[in-house]
């Protein structure tokens, strides 16, 4: 069974610039994953021509279960709000997804705790300490009856604020832990190395530097799992023509 984690930057490239959905759905035919994470992904966006990038996904490696989670509800960077899941339909979003080509026996979406207010931190450039509004965050759960037995998956994209993205992920384990195991972690954590493994408990699956895309070197992409008998036969991070992260893809089976 192949796995992927893909923080896809809705689906724009950095060569030229241009979300083209095309291009989206190459590449995602190309991974030819079987349970796919997406992270950075945008639905009724004017920048993605208003497109639904998790059903181009879908369409792309034959999902027949997947589910969109906006964590914001309006356009990044521009007018937003926090998404509730109560929005009206064609509301733009942009969240995660988490697509399967195994049934899907059960979903949950959880909101992860979020820094309320404007913070001052320091960032990379010439104007180093900037007033950074950080985005909410969400993390999507499911039960997908899979060739290796049942399992309950987990997609997040946390916080790039060292500390708090660890308060996420303990929020996240602790309610991973409450759903029927073995249980898999996918998604861009925002730490690199062993971090997310020491956090949670959980195993890696497997170590590679995803980003930044052209010359890699740290990991901010990560598969875990509590499955003692689950194993990664293979592994790869295939530069792709979009993102500014590369994709985790492993292939797994049991012992």
């Amino acid at each position: 069974m192949r796995m992927a984690t893909f923080n896809i930057l809705h689906g724009r490239s950095l060569d030229d610039g241009q979300v083209n959905l095309e291009r989206l759905s190459q590449c995602v035919h190309r991974l030819n994953p079987d349970v796919l994470a997406l992270q950075e992904v945008d639905c009724d966006q004017p920048r993605s021509s208003l497109a639904d990038l998790t059903a181009v996904a879908a369409a792309a490696m034959g999902a027949v279960a997947h589910r969109f989670v906006a964590a914001i509800a309006g356009t990044p960077g521009a007018t937003w709000m926090a998404a509730t899941g109560s929005e009206q339909p064609g509301t733009a979003g942009y969240g995660i997804a988490l697509l399967s080509r195994y049934p899907a026996i059960s979903w949950q979406v959880l909101r992860l705790p979020r820094i309320p207010a404007r913070f001052p931190m320091y960032l990379p450039g010439p104007n180093r300490v900037q007033i950074v509004h950080e985005e909410p965050r969400a993390a999507m759960l499911a039960q997908l009856d899979t060739p290796l037995g049942v399992m309950t998956v987990a997609n997040t994209h946390l916080s790039f604020v060292p500390g708090w993205n660890r308060v996420q992920l303990r929020r996240l384990t602790r309610d991973l832990n409450g759903l029927p195991g073995p249980r898999v972690l996918m998604g861009d954590l925002n730490m690199s190395g062993a971090s997310p493994s020491r956090q949670t408990g959980l195993r890696s699956l497997a170590s590679a530097p995803t980003f930044p895309r052209h010359c890699p070197d740290r990991q901010l992409d990560h598969i875990l799992t509590d499955h003692d008998g689950l194993v990664a036969t293979e592994a790869g991070t295939p530069l792709l023509p979009i993102s500014d992260h590369r994709p985790l893809v492993i292939d797994v089976s049991l012992r």
